[in-house]
C-alpha cells in the first residue's frame, strides 16, 4: 500500500470510547490511517460506524481500514485480519495482515497483502491474549526482509516512537498510548512524523 504514509496508524478501539468520535479525533490529530477496531461488535454496528467514517476519512485522503469484519470491505478501503482470521475477501482493496515473525511475514507476502502489522514490538496491555513481546531487533529484522509497509504495534510511547521509526517501521499503531493518554488529541500529534 504505497499510499501509506509514515506517521500513526491511528487505531479507533471501541474498547476506549465512541470509535466514531476516536476516528474523528485521530483524523484531526494527524493520522495517516484510520483503522476501526470493534471487537465482539454485532456487524450491522460496525457498518454504521464504518458509514459514520466513510465521508471524514475521504476528505482527509485517509484509508480507513476494518478490523477483522472482512464482510464489510466494500464499506471502507481495507480490512485488517489477524493470524488464522482466513482469507481476504476479493473486494478488500487493502489487505494487512498482522505477524509476529520472519516466516509470518513470508506468508503474508505470499498471500499479496499490502503491509503488515508487526508486534507486540513491547509488552502490551490492550491486547489481553497478546503474544509475549518481540523486541526492537526482531522489528528491524523484519522491516529489513519487508517488501510492504511494515506498521508497529504494541507498547509503543513517545519516549519509544524514535527508536521504532529508526529500525524501520513506516507507522506506528498505538491505542493506550493515545487513549490513555490525559490528552489524547496531542498524544496522537505527538506520534506523527
Amino acid at each position: 500500500m504505497s499510499a501509506l504514509r509514515p506517521g500513526l496508524y491511528g487505531i479507533a478501539d471501541a474498547g476506549f470510547g465512541d470509535p466514531v468520535v476516536l476516528g474523528r479525533l485521530l483524523l484531526s490529530a494527524g493520522a495517516v490511517a484510520v483503522q476501526l477496531r470493534c471487537k465482539g461488535w454485532a456487524q450491522d454496528d460496525v457498518a454504521a460506524a464504518l458509514r459514520a467514517l466513510q465521508g471524514p476519512c475521504r476528505e482527509a485522503g485517509v484509508p480507513l481500514i476494518v478490523n477483522d469484519y472482512a464482510a464489510l470491505a466494500d464499506l471502507c478501503d481495507g480490512v485488517h485480519l489477524g493470524q488464522g482470521d482466513g482469507a481476504f475477501p476479493p473486494s478488500a482493496r487493502v489487505r494487512g495482515r498482522s505477524t509476529h515473525s520472519l516466516e509470518d511475514l513470508a506468508a503474508a507476502e505470499a498471500e499479496g497483502v499490502d503491509y503488515v502489522g508487526f508486534g507486540p514490538v513491547y509488552g502490551t496491555t490492550t491486547k489481553p491474549d497478546a503474544r509475549s513481546r518481540r523486541g526492537v531487533e526482531a522489528l528491524a529484522d523484519v522491516c529489513a526482509a519487508a517488501r510492504v509497509p511494515v506498521v508497529a504495534i504494541g507498547g509503543i510511547t513517545l519516549n519509544r516512537r524514535e527508536e521504532v521509526f529508526a529500525a524501520g517501521a513506516r507507522c506506528v499503531a498505538v491505542i493506550g498510548g493515545v487513549f490513555g493518554a490525559r490528552d489524547p488529541w496531542a498524544a496522537a500529534r505527538g506520534f506523527g512524523r
